[in-house]
């Protein structure tokens, strides 16, 4: 055992430095034995993959051989929250208690900072009348960017995460950071104070970094965020929850072309000219022809859409067929605004870079006229605000090769949900894996005793006209059953009124009183505010779609029934699936046993795993399509789940769970 095994093993050990810094810490067997392997990783600059069942600890068990180290490592995770928490939490308790000086950064997309120019312009325009604060949309507006200038006197970061309460989607929040395409670089008047480049050379001199998925592969594709500077100079780059890693990269590595681009660049255009240029070029007829052009294009991606809610993924031929003529008249209004631009380019520092994104701009019409790449595929993201046109490869297989035969270092990717079979093909034959040490280490929670699954036998078939109806009947008595403390996960957002509205048909049919039990869905409230109102009370059942399939945690009594109104399978008419098919096909493999399966078996996993959260959580899981038990891959779906106890008549069902009501009383 070398000298870091020895003392990440004594860390983990019941009188170790976990057991003397977290209250409530035991000794678990599954997550000795990843921080084990992780440590061997380490020492051996191996590339690792380890999947490790819910309560195992794998942040604790990747985090503390990071730490004790002491050499340069990368950590990626899911999403900017999930960083936060890493960087905020978990980190500083295990440097405290480990006692090494280790120093952390946090590094986020420069879209997450505060940009101090732009902040000067905004405030300018916002009282002159001609700057994009001018075109702020109402008083909250108005008075979230008063917000920003008292919090700007006051933030060491810049990080707009520390703005409690500014909505994501605020309209200030464009004009307040900075892009790739409007960051003025070394000709900034702020560039010294530049909260982006604080939070880069932060990253450069720390010990451990900590990014997300996004930025990671963003950045592969545009170096534009600093960590393709940073990756060749650590030694260790752990992704935790890597089972996103693949969606992440096929988004961000591919190319995009964006309509809120054009009509970002428009009213960039026309607050820069008024301001530095005004009347030398006609800036207004300038910017409503590209903004025109802009919605245009979304308008003839939408096709007969009209109105989407969240977003909605169109396969390209599906998009009108006036698309080439609205990507070529988007092409000419970006090369009109930067012939202009040209012209007054030595007025203001805004105007190079306003040229550049106006050439870069009409470049990427002009590549989006054309037919894709081979080996690439093309669809449009759809949602209210705007049609974003991607091109991306199939896979992230050749990108990581290609990192990973730059510089000698241990790769190590950890996921709860990485596959169905011990090679975890999912997920290692998407990311060019397979050569890979692979480790799969069960969860310590003792399912067999504690959950139930039951897979309804009369219930009609997902294609049938009664099935969402059948599914919020069930869901109804089950909550019933219960008090609350029930969600109910539909595969899609189309099923998911249906769901919801039979379940509220249900309750009435039953003679509940509209107080006795609380019916939360999704999209009528914010996903945060949801989960906070579903967490203060007991009688509430939520009834929510793919966002809520993951990433959430309630533990305790709060959650203890989950339903699934279908199994996963992936769109067949989603252009990247049909993409995957056809190359499979092409390969000689069977698509539907080795994607379709597969992918319901990892999503299938991630809903499940909303149930058990801790070592005394009981709860029952409910499958309800028929299909389980009809056909052949019912097994394999089936036995891709935790060991839970198998119930077979909606009276065991019931029966369990009058059991766990009794639990709760």
């Amino acid at each position: 055992m070398t000298a870091l095994s020895a003392a990440v093993a004594r860390t983990f050990a019941v009188d170790g430095a976990l057991a003397a810094s977290e209250p409530g810490f035991m000794p678990r067997a599954a997550q000795d034995e990843m921080a084990a392997r992780i440590t061997q990783a380490l020492e051996q600059r191996e590339s690792l993959v380890v999947e490790a069942g819910t309560g195992v600890g794998k942040t604790f068990a990747y985090l503390v051989p990071l730490l004790l180290a002491g050499r340069r490592a990368l950590v990626s995770t899911a999403t900017k929250s999930l960083q936060d928490q890493l960087f905020l939490r978990d980190l500083p308790r295990l440097r405290d208690a480990l006692g090494v000086p280790a120093r952390l950064a946090l590094l986020k997309g420069r879209a997450s900072y505060l940009c101090r120019w732009r902040l000067q312009q905004a405030e300018m325009g916002a009282h002159a009348g001609s700057h994009p604060g001018s075109f702020l949309p109402d008083r909250f507006a108005v008075r979230a960017l008063q917000r920003v200038v008292l919090w700007a006197q006051a933030t060491r970061t810049g990080d707009m995460a520390e703005l409690d309460g500014l909505d994501e989607r605020s309209p200030v929040i464009p004009l307040v950071t900075s892009t790739r395409d409007n960051c003025l670089g070394t000709e900034c008047p702020e560039h010294r104070n530049c909260h982006v480049m604080h939070a880069r050379r932060d990253a450069m001199a720390a010990d451990l970094v900590v990014v997300n998925h996004h930025l990671f592969f963003a950045d592969m594709a545009l170096r534009d965020s600093g960590v393709a500077e940073l990756l060749p100079t650590v030694d260790a780059a752990v992704f935790d929850e890597a089972h996103q890693l693949v969606e992440a990269g096929v988004q961000f590595l591919g190319t995009q072309l964006a309509t809120g681009q054009a009509v970002e660049l428009a009213r960039d255009m026309l607050a820069g000219g008024l301001q530095h240029a005004r009347g030398l070029q006609p800036w207004a007829e300038l910017q409503t022809r590209l903004d025109r052009a802009a919605k245009d294009l979304r308008l003839a991606c939408a096709g007969p859409l009209r109105e989407v809610r969240g977003i909605v993924k169109r396969r390209w031929d599906e998009c009108a067929d006036d698309l080439p003529d609205m990507l070529s008249a988007l092409k000419d209004s970006a090369l009109a605004a930067a012939q202009a631009l040209a012209v007054v380019v030595d007025a203001a520092p805004d105007f190079a870079k306003l040229e550049q994104r106006a050439r870069s701009l009409a470049a990427l019409a002009a590549l989006f006229a054309l037919p894709a790449e081979p080996g690439r595929v093309r669809w449009v993201d759809l949602s209210p605000q705007q049609a974003r046109l991607v091109e991306s490869p199939l896979d992230i297989r050749e990108m990581m090769s290609e990192q990973r035969q730059l510089a000698p270092k241990a790769w190590i990717f950890t996921s709860a949900t990485l596959g169905d079979d011990e090679a975890l093909s999912w997920f290692t034959s998407a990311t060019g894996l397979e050569d890979a040490a692979k480790l799969r280490v069960g969860s310590p929670f003792n399912y067999a005793e504690h959950a139930r699954v039951w897979v309804p036998q009369h219930m009609p078939l997902p294609n049938a006209a009664g099935h969402a109806a059948a599914v919020g009947a069930l869901a109804a008595r089950c909550a019933l059953d219960l008090g609350g403390r029930t969600f109910v996960l539909t595969t899609t957002l189309r099923a998911l009124p249906q769901v919801a509205d039979a379940l509220a048909a249900q309750l009435r049919d039953l003679g509940q009183a509209p107080e006795a039990l609380t019916v939360l869905v999704q999209g009528s409230a914010p996903r945060r505010a949801l989960l906070q109102r579903y967490g203060d009370g007991r009688g509430c059942v939520l009834v929510g779609s793919q966002s809520f399939w993951e990433g959430i945690d309630m533990p305790g009594d709060a959650l203890q029934c989950v339903l699934i109104d279908k199994l996963p399978f992936p769109p067949p008419n989603d252009p990247l699936v049909e993409a995957r098919v056809l190359q499979l096909r092409e390969q000689g493999r069977n698509p539907f046993e080795d994607y379709f399966v597969a992918e319901a078996a990892v999503s299938l996993k991630q809903g499940a795993g909303r149930l058990i959260r801790t070592e005394t959580d009981r709860g029952l899981l409910v499958l309800c399509d028929p299909r389980l038990r009809q056909m052949r891959y019912g097994q394999r779906l089936l036995a891709a789940l935790p060991p839970m106890g198998q119930l077979h008549s909606e009276g065991q069902a019931m029966d369990w769970l009058a059991e766990l009501a009794h639990g709760h009383a």
